[in-house]
């Protein structure tokens, strides 16, 4: 078989989101991760909701499913249930898969569902005209929040951290060099594997995240995570992140001052959900973690469900 490229899975389908919407840099993303990872597309099945990010399907050539609202995961569940030998994406945004979908993925996530689910987070509902989601944050000026919005928003990471999910990631919409790997993990993962991606809503929500992403301060302002290294970021990576023992929190420290050497760093581990719980729950001025943060090995509901079935049964609906 030769080798594939990203263009072997696009359809012929155009392609419509808003000039400079992120999703573009994510529907590459998600392409070339199944180029390189030989996925069969009659074997790959991408399951979405409502939303901008749910239009995904449509332009990714395997089989897909453009569902309502907030049921993806239920779907996609029952797809996997059906067919436990194909790969199942689950796309979905901040609104559609936190809002009248939380029940859904909540319940995918603590199940184990042998799922990709890439969550889209723009803190907006960007279909529908710019009302503030479940992720907007407190002050968030919108249709629906005129005078700003008082809502404590979700954090989705810890939110599936909470329901027990063993693989949880963060990207960002246009790192072309780190998401594919990101979710080639995801897919490598037997289980429920949630990926936030940080994604840019042009038109209803632009530059939201600009503070973590912008270029010429990332550096400082994200941190790549890797199992078993010690946490360390900053442009000259001469910072690290150290757990204070009196506190129980993560502070920066510089390395190399007042006797700081990277010994003295918290190393990553990501089968830890201590320090997943500590990685999430940062915000300024700590940097955003990004890449693998939790990753745990458990059985997966799927495969669970058909040990306990008939074989007779197993052969008639996988014939």
């Amino acid at each position: 078989m030769s080798e594939l490229s990203f263009k072997d899975f696009e359809s012929d389908q155009e392609v419509r989101w808003c000039p400079g919407c992120g999703d573009y840099s994510i529907l590459k993303a998600v392409q070339r991760t199944l180029a390189a990872q030989g996925a069969d597309p009659a074997n790959t099945v991408f399951v979405s909701g409502i939303g901008c990010s749910s239009r995904l399907p449509y332009y990714v050539e395997t089989y897909g499913f453009h569902t309502i609202h907030g049921r993806a995961p239920a779907i996609a569940t029952g797809v996997k249930l059906a067919r436990p030998d194909a790969d199942v994406w689950v796309i979905t945004g901040d609104g559609d898969g936190l809002s009248i979908g939380g029940n859904h993925l909540m319940h995918a996530l603590r199940r184990n569902v042998d799922l990709n689910i890439l969550l889209f987070n723009n803190e907006i509902y960007g279909l529908t005209k710019g009302q503030s989601s479940p992720t907007s944050r407190i002050g968030t000026t919108s249709p629906s929040t005129p005078h700003g919005s008082f809502d404590s928003p979700v954090h989705p990471g810890q939110l599936a951290l909470g329901a027990g999910a063993g693989f949880i990631a963060r990207g960002v919409d246009i790192d072309q060099k780190g998401l594919p790997g990101i979710l080639a993990a995801a897919n490598d993962y037997e289980g429920a594997a949630f990926v936030e991606i940080l994604q840019n809503c042009i038109v209803y929500n632009k530059d939201v995240f600009d503070d973590v992403v912008n270029k010429k301060q990332a550096a400082e302002t994200q941190i790549h995570v890797t199992h078993g290294e010690p946490l360390i970021y900053g442009k000259a990576k001469d910072k690290g992140l150290r757990l204070n023992p009196q506190t129980l929190t993560l502070e920066s420290v510089q390395i190399g001052e007042d006797g700081v050497s990277e010994a003295d760093l918290l190393v990553h581990d990501e089968t830890n959900p201590t320090i997943a719980q500590l990685l999430l729950g940062m915000s300024a001025p700590l940097p955003t973690a990004m890449g693998v943060i939790h990753r745990v090995a458990r059985p997966a509901f799927d495969q669970s469900f058909w040990q306990n079935k008939p074989t007779e049964r197993r052969a008639k609906v996988l014939d």
